[in-house]
């Protein structure tokens, strides 16, 4: 257990990485979520407040990438799972959106499709979670909705977002924007 600035009980003792216990960025939950990213980040708040600085680690939200043989998946905020755990109803408190399209221009050749999956607060369309899974051009989706979670986008936001777009790496309207 370490506060919000990873020291431990003990003033002299901060702890990180995979045997922390963090806050959940989205629902302020106390969670483990042992990625390596947070973990760095967490490494150099750390490294910052014993040289005097006093930086707070504002949660963890998840943000995760795999390739699952010649698949990649990802993962941002919170799923469905989560939310359920913690006594939450789709419909009332949060809706969940699937879009599947390509993951560049469909007349380019090697066009393939993403599997995506939105969560979002039916009250403000505040963007809870997503997971993506496709065969290329994952990463970029989920690292773009991660961000938006970060500067508390919304499902209106995605569609304002002004994305690259050349036919080998995207479509004129990305998958985000859909």
């Amino acid at each position: 257990v370490v506060d919000d600035y990873m020291m431990t009980s003990d003033e002299n003792i901060y702890a990180v990485g995979d045997v922390v216990e963090v806050e959940n960025y989205i629902n302020r939950s106390k969670t483990m979520i042992p990625l390596a990213g947070p973990a760095n980040k967490q490494g150099r708040i750390v490294a910052d407040n014993i040289c005097g600085a006093n930086i707070k680690y504002n949660g963890t939200q998840g943000t995760s990438v795999a390739k699952v043989f010649d698949l990649t998946v990802s993962s941002t905020g919170c799923n469905e799972k989560i939310l359920k755990k913690l006594g939450k109803k789709c419909g009332k408190d949060y809706l969940v959106t699937h879009a599947h399209p390509k993951n560049h221009a469909g007349y380019y050749p090697g066009a393939c499709q993403l599997n995506m999956k939105l969560i979002f607060a039916p009250k403000d369309g505040k963007i809870i979670g997503a997971q993506v899974i496709g065969l290329d051009g994952v990463e970029k989706r989920i690292d773009v909705i991660a961000t938006a979670i970060r500067f508390g986008g919304t499902v209106f936001d995605l569609t304002e977002l002004e994305l690259a777009y050349a036919p080998p790496y995207g479509s004129a309207k990305d998958p985000v924007n859909m």
